[in-house]
């Protein structure tokens, strides 16, 4: 009786020890996840300003024609703006 007593906590200890390992296993494989999620937020977030970007270059582009002067109309447009904040701060 003793003996089998005996057994099964060694059975028990072994599955206490296997779902352990199992846990750290899952816990380890879900911070990489959260990880890759947060890198891959942040490739999204990168390529929709990309994408922006692009999109307003190439609006100016389709109104002028030339890419200097469209970089030229949106420096000037970004220095409005900046004017514009700088006013509504004091």
């Amino acid at each position: 009786m003793l003996e089998n007593i005996r057994k099964d906590v060694e059975r028990l200890v072994a599955a206490y020890e296997a779902e352990k390992k199992l846990r750290t296993s899952l816990e380890d494989e879900l911070r990489h996840c959260k990880d890759e999620i947060e890198a891959y937020r942040k490739q999204i977030a990168e390529l929709d300003r990309q994408t922006d970007n692009l999109k307003l270059r190439n609006a100016f582009l389709d109104a002028s024609g030339d890419s200097d002067v469209a970089r030229k109309r949106i420096e000037s447009l970004i220095k409005d703006i900046d004017k514009c904040i700088s006013l509504m701060e004091k």
